[in-house]
Parts: structure tokens; C-alpha cells; sequence
């Protein structure tokens, strides 16, 4: 038996109240992580156009003032061969007076120092530059060759070619006049390029000049802390405010009308107050009144009408309950003419309602059944030798080892002994199994000598399906009966006939 319960609305409902602070929560937050994120950004691309301004500058100020036909005669006697000799050997010895020897002797070395002391002197004014050096850009775009350094690198480094970093790799002249900031091989740097032109208009070298990034880094994230921080500071803030202000005005009153609803149960003569008409100190001229106004109004219209109705809802249900038995009689009395009283199955009024409804569908083409005989044996000598409630036992026995069998389909007694069943759905479609089945069952209940006369169940059975020329139920039905007949003798040969 079902039984109802009584709902609680309150007990499944998804509060307003988190739904509200859910919303503001995450609107706050997004609104403040967003702007956050986008000062963030402002900054990170001001400070990094800055910078690269500032490098740039300094690449083309310090570019401006060097002797490119120095620059250029210094660079073919590093490139030759002789001098990259040299070189290897200076710097496996570590004897820079052997470059310095060679370059004095190719009259290079006094503009050499002279441009060494111009960087020591730009790096010593410049305390943000960490790197000024002037390079020759190799043709392949992958490395590059230092041509004149601070006095704080060897000078067996000039003519050294160099791996360029991954971010300037096939980048020409031109590209590399671009500013880059890359955190590499020297750690987090903005690096700006001015090349250098002779007469023809040939790139000789590349002035760089790096700056120092890494303390920009650090405080950049600091900053983004600080901007995450605030904006998390910022939502808890405006979240407390926006939580006192929606439970002030929309949270409570709301809470206190879902309450005062649960408290309603009209019923005849009773007064507003007693059948708990809502009642609360709701002035708002918001919203929230208007609902309560409304609730407050339908609640009074109930309890004004329920007592108008009760009369004549009291005599309508005497009239609905008089009905009812009458219904219940008529369909207790039609159960009881359909089932046979004894086994429970079909009765013959059933059976007649039936084949009426397969003789339709045959009309209409649409049936697919097959039709089962029944007749139990010595049913009339179990009622002679040992009575007849022997006798209902037999029969209700047999008559289970059908339903059994045909557990999908109906079965009606149609007679003291006879039986018939109308195969249909997944019956039909494993009809000769469970035919083939049920006759096994029967011989093998017959078998048993041991139990009593009116315990060993025995029937001839007889089965045909429709065929696409029959046109009536009662065409299926003799052809199962004479089928049925046909056992029924084999049985009376085997085993004799009772007089």
C-alpha cells in the first residue's frame, strides 16, 4: 500500500538566500578579479613598453656616436682566419695581450680602447643597463659574433661567435630592431638593437643593450599578489554588505511569509486566526508586500468559500459514495462472472468476450494467435472412487499446470473437464515449446504411481495457429479440438477407458 506523505516544501527547498549571496558572491568576484586582471595587464604592458623604449634609446644613443668604418675594418680582421687562430689560442692560454698585440698591430687597437671606455663609461652612468656590447649578426640568423664588450669580459672575446637565444634565432637586421623580453641563457632581460651601416649601406654590427628585468619580475608578481589580495579583501567586503542588505529586505520577509504559510489548514467554522491565516507587519511597497498582500487575500477567500461549499459538498459525497458501491457491486459481480469460481481462470462469459475480440482483429487482419485444447483424463473416475472434492483438486492441479505453462496468455474453463487457451505475445512466438513442454509435464505427473489417483495430473492436449485463410475464430478452434480428440484416443489406447 502506498502511503502519502505529507510534503514539506520548506525541508526540499533550495534557499533564495544562497541562490542571492551565490550570485553576488560570484559577481563581485568576478567583477573585481577582472579589473584586477586588466590593471594588471595595463601595467605589465606599460611598464614593458617603457622599457623597451628606454633600451631601444640607449641602443641607437650609444650606436650614434660609433665610427662605422672602424667598426667595419675591426670586423674583417676578426673574421679571418688568422685572427680566429689567434683567438682560440688567447683564450685557451688566457693571454689577452696576444689580441691586444694583433689588433695594435693592424693600427685597431687605440679606437678598440677608446670604445671599451665609452661602454665602461654609458654602463657607469646607465646603472639599469646590465649588458652594452656591440656583435656582427652572422648570415645563417643563428649566431652572432662579439665584436668590442665591456673591459669586464675578456678581450680574446672579441671574434667569439655566440648561439643567439631562441627568441632572436633567423630574425634578420631589421627584425632585430624590435625590443625584445625573454627570460633566457641571462636570466630575465629587455634586450634593443641598432644596427649599424657602412657607406654602401651594409650592415657592419648590432649594438645591444640589455636591461635587467629581474627585479621588475619580482615585483610585477608582487604586484599581481597584491592586486589578487585586494580583490579578494575587496569581495569579502562588499559580500557582507550585499548579504545584510538582501536578508534585511528580501531574505527575511520572505522567510518569515514561506513560515507563516506552512501554518494554514482551512477547515469549516473556523475563524482567520484559527485556520492560520496569514498575518504579518509587512508594509514594503515592494514586491514582496504584493506577494504577501496576495497570499494573505487568497487564504481569506478560501475560508470565506470553504464554508459556503460545505453542505453541498457533504451531500455530493454521500451521492459519490452511493455511486461508488454501486460501481464496486456491478464490477464485483462482473469479476465474479468472468473467473471461474473453482480454478480462478476465464469463465465462459470471458471466453465469449474474447473470441469476439480475436474474431475483430481477424476481420481486420491484424490477429496472430493459436488456440490450445484441454481435456483432463479420468477426471470421472476420480469423482466416483474418491469424490468430489478429490475431484476440484484434479481439476484446479491440472488447470495450474496450464496457467503455468502459458503464463502469458489467457486460459478459460469452458466446460467440467475442458480447458482451452489463447496463445498470443511471446507465448505464441515459443507456442510448440511450450506445448511439446506442458504434454511432457502431464505424462510425467501421470507416471508417478506412488502419489494419489487425484494428485497424478493427466489432459490430452490439442493446439492449430491461425492460417492466412481463416476467417473465424471457430475455424482455429476445431482444428485444436479434433488435434486434441486425435490424444485423447492414443491415451484411451495406452491406458484403457474408465466405465
Amino acid at each position: 500500500m502506498k502511503v502519502k506523505r505529507n510534503y514539506n516544501f520548506r525541508e526540499n527547498l533550495f534557499s533564495i538566500k544562497s541562490k542571492l549571496h551565490g550570485f553576488v558572491l560570484l559577481t563581485v568576484f568576478v567583477a573585481a578579479l577582472g579589473t584586477a586582471s586588466i590593471g594588471f595587464i595595463s601595467s605589465v604592458h606599460q611598464i614593458n613598453t617603457y622599457y623597451k623604449r628606454y633600451a631601444y634609446s640607449n641602443a641607437v644613443n650609444f650606436a650614434s656616436g660609433l665610427d662605422a668604418d672602424y667598426l667595419s675594418r675591426l670586423r674583417a680582421e676578426v673574421e679571418s682566419e688568422e685572427f680566429q687562430q689567434l683567438r682560440a689560442r688567447a683564450e685557451a692560454e688566457g693571454n689577452e695581450e696576444l689580441i691586444k698585440k694583433r689588433l695594435t698591430e693592424k693600427s685597431l687597437w687605440e679606437q678598440y680602447d677608446k670604445t671599451q671606455r665609452s661602454i665602461d663609461n654609458y654602463l657607469g652612468n646607465m646603472s639599469d643597463i646590465r649588458y652594452l656590447y656591440i656583435m656582427a649578426p652572422g648570415e645563417s640568423g643563428q649566431e652572432d659574433m662579439y665584436l668590442i664588450d665591456s673591459t669586464e669580459e675578456p678581450i680574446y672575446e672579441t671574434g667569439y661567435w655566440e648561439e643567439r637565444e631562441k627568441e632572436l634565432v633567423g630574425l634578420n637586421t631589421e627584425e632585430l630592431k624590435k625590443p625584445t623580453i625573454s627570460n633566457g641563457n641571462w636570466g630575465w632581460l629587455c634586450s634593443a638593437y641598432s644596427p649599424i651601416y657602412d657607406s654602401d649601406g651594409k650592415c657592419i654590427c648590432i649594438v645591444g643593450c640589455d636591461f635587467s628585468m629581474e627585479q621588475v619580475i619580482t615585483e610585477r608578481w608582487i604586484f599581481a599578489a597584491y592586486l589578487v589580495g585586494g580583490a579578494l579583501l575587496f569581495t569579502v567586503i562588499v559580500q557582507l554588505i550585499a548579504m545584510m542588505f538582501i536578508d534585511k529586505t528580501v531574505i527575511k520577509p520572505l522567510d518569515a511569509i514561506t513560515k507563516e504559510m506552512t501554518k494554514f489548514r482551512p477547515a469549516k467554522h473556523l475563524s482567520y486566526d484559527q485556520a492560520g491565516v496569514i498575518n504579518l507587519p509587512i508594509t514594503h511597497n515592494d514586491e514582496i508586500s504584493a506577494i504577501y498582500f496576495g497570499i494573505r487575500t487568497m487564504q481569506i477567500n478560501i475560508m470565506d468559500r470553504l464554508n459556503d461549499l460545505f453542505v453541498l459538498q457533504e451531500d455530493k459525497l454521500r451521492a459519490e459514495l452511493a455511486i461508488r458501491k454501486k460501481e464496486k457491486r456491478i464490477d464485483q459481480l462482473n469479476e465474479e462472472n468472468n473467473r471461474d469460481s473453482l480454478t480462478g481462470v476465464g469463465s465462459k462469459s470471458a471466453y465469449a468476450k474474447k473470441v469476439d475480440e480475436v474474431n475483430d482483429a481477424l476481420s481486420k487482419g491484424t490477429a496472430e494467435f493459436a488456440i490450445v485444447m484441454v481435456d483432463m483424463n479420468n477426471l470421472k473416475q476420480v469423482n466416483d472412487e474418491h469424490g468430489h472434492k478429490a475431484g476440484d483438486q484434479y481439476i484446479s492441479g491440472c488447470c495450474r499446470m496450464v496457467c503455468d505453462a502459458f503464463k502469458h496468455s489467457p486460459v478459460f474453463r469452458i466446460g467440467g473437464d475442458e480447458f482451452i487457451v489463447v496463445v498470443q505475445g511471446s507465448d505464441y512466438e515459443s507456442r510448440h515449446e511450450i506445448f511439446e513442454k506442458l504434454k511432457k509435464n502431464f505424462e510425467d505427473s501421470y507416471a508417478q504411481e506412488d502419489k494419489e489417483p487425484w494428485l497424478r495430473y493427466s489432459a490430452s492436449l490439442g493446439i492449430s495457429e491461425n492460417r492466412s485463410g481463416d476467417t473465424t475464430f471457430d475455424l482455429v478452434f476445431r482444428r485444436a479440438d479434433k488435434a486434441m480428440y486425435e490424444e485423447k484416443k492414443k491415451f484411451k489406447q495406452a491406458h484403457g477407458s474408465y466405465r
